[in-house]
């Protein structure tokens, strides 16, 4: 009886949280309209089959670098291929690496960090120094030095590199939460009547250390969609995906006299890292995590 009035606390506790998170989330009007932008965005790349109006790499012969018009709404490219179904089929390939990079990034950096949160001394000290030697680095040439070494480039091997390069700054998160989760009494609780590290890890000091880890998410995941657009435009993407970094690429040796090419999905990408900026900073705000991130 006592164990379930416990369980029902802790449950109106949690609801009681999260209602005031809404609440402060809410009264950020930037905020909402980053989510606004999201949920667009996605929803796009969702609905992609449906709303889009033509194969995206259908060549429109005859047709080659038409301006806007009531047929082709944003034009077409060099190919006659229509610009408006590129951006939306190209928004489902940016938000797959952008959700596959923060998965592996979060794997990774929840494994460090927590492990040297935890545990701290020598373990801590050996993994923070391996993590800051790579935050010296810059990702960007990092990124674009590791899939120069491949020759065959998929979207699946970009998405694991951008994990696996993307994860010190949520190792570091995640330590400053593990660190300060410890020390708390629950936490002295579970290890008063025994139980394991693992389960008072992934049981009581993890869930509490989500809300930090989403932000981070959310804020590297701009990051991503932009290295993604970058390295196609660069010719070091996947050459069979259809992204927002190639049709800029087509629209360069054109921006003069068909600047729609470049304009469009330069413009998306803009407006979906703002979104995604806007969302993150907005969570940061309501999770009251500013000053551990």
């Amino acid at each position: 009886m006592q164990t379930a009035q416990n369980m029902e606390a802790k449950e109106e506790k949690r609801a009681g949280q999260l209602y005031a998170t809404w609440r402060r989330f809410k009264k950020n009007k930037a905020s909402i309209c980053g989510a606004i932008i999201t949920i667009i965005v996605v929803s796009m790349a969702v609905l992609a089959p449906v709303i889009s109006p033509y194969d995206p790499g259908k060549l429109n012969y005859g047709k080659e670098l038409q301006p806007p018009s009531p047929i082709f709404l944003l034009g077409t490219d060099s190919g006659g291929r229509d610009v408006l179904s590129f951006i939306i089929w190209g928004a489902r390939t940016s938000l797959i690496v952008a959700a596959g990079a923060i998965l592996v990034e979060v794997v990774i950096g929840v494994i460090i960090g927590g492990f040297a949160g935890y545990y701290s001394r020598f373990i801590d000290e050996v993994l923070m120094r391996f993590t800051d030697i790579i935050l010296t680095l810059p990702t960007i040439l990092l990124l674009l030095t590791a899939v120069s070494m491949f020759k065959v480039r998929s979207i699946v091997l970009i998405t694991l590199i951008m994990g696996v390069l993307g994860w010190p700054w949520m190792a570091r998160v995640v330590r400053s939460e593990f660190l300060c989760l410890k020390e708390s009494t629950f936490v002295e609780a579970a290890k008063s009547m025994g139980i394991g590290n693992l389960r008072i890890v992934f049981r009581h000091i993890l869930p509490n250390a989500i809300s930090p880890i989403i932000v981070i998410a959310t804020l590297d995941a701009a990051f991503y969609i932009m290295y993604e657009a970058t390295l196609s435009f660069l010719g070091l993407g996947d050459p069979t995906a259809i992204s927002w970094g190639i049709l800029i690429a087509r629209g360069k040796n054109v921006l003069g006299s068909a600047w729609w090419v470049t304009t469009f999905p330069g413009l998306m990408i803009f407006i979906t890292t703002i979104g995604l900026n806007l969302l993150g900073d907005g969570l940061r705000d309501a999770f009251d995590v500013r000053a551990r991130v």
